[in-house]
């Protein structure tokens, strides 16, 4: 990964997690996946990223600002 770039995030920070989903409401991850991000590498990063816009999806109407929430998703896959 490129130090100058910074590392990739689907947060938009929104942070309520819907209790029916467990989803975070803003950008669609896990606490599993919220908790483990810094760790994980930018292959991994991006794998659960590209299953976040069927995620918004699924929260619906409960999906904070999907719109902004899939813009910053395309933004960063599109590196």
């Amino acid at each position: 990964m490129n130090a100058h770039l910074p590392v990739s995030s689907p947060c938009i920070d929104i942070c309520l997690m819907d209790a029916r989903t467990g989803l975070c409401t803003g950008c669609a991850r896990s606490l599993e996946e919220i908790a483990a991000w810094a760790r994980l590498g930018e292959t991994e990063r991006r794998a659960i990223m590209a299953a976040l816009p069927a995620r918004l999806a699924t929260l619906g109407a409960k999906a904070a600002a999907p719109a902004e929430a899939l813009a910053k998703i395309r933004s960063v896959l599109s590196r």
